[in-house]
């Protein structure tokens, strides 16, 4: 499961820019845009600040659950599996038809 935030939606009339809010949440900028494209999971400090910003707001209201995303690394995997079992398949049916007849 991922964590994720509401609070760019949220900030939209609270603060002017990004900057503001990461200004008051006590993290860096780049810390912000980083969460909000994806490329960096929210931490702890992400989690106070974000409650700081936001104190009208439970916890609840600020951040939720999310299935994970497939990652290439785990598609290759699951590639792997369904090959492997693939041949694995392809194995035991040319055994059954390279074993000797009884005539």
């Amino acid at each position: 499961m991922l964590l994720q935030t509401r609070i760019f939606e949220l900030c939209n009339g609270k603060y002017n820019n990004l900057t503001e809010l990461a200004k008051v949440m006590g993290i860096s900028v780049s810390q912000i845009y980083r969460v909000r494209q994806g490329k960096r999971s929210i931490n702890q400090k992400f989690l106070l600040g974000a409650l700081k910003a936001f104190p009208k707001y439970k916890f609840d209201d600020l951040f939720y659950l999310t299935p994970d995303m497939p990652t290439v690394t785990n598609i290759r995997h699951q590639d792997a599996l369904i090959t492997h079992s693939q041949i694995s398949r392809q194995r035991k049916r040319n055994k059954g038809q390279n074993a000797p007849r009884n005539r």
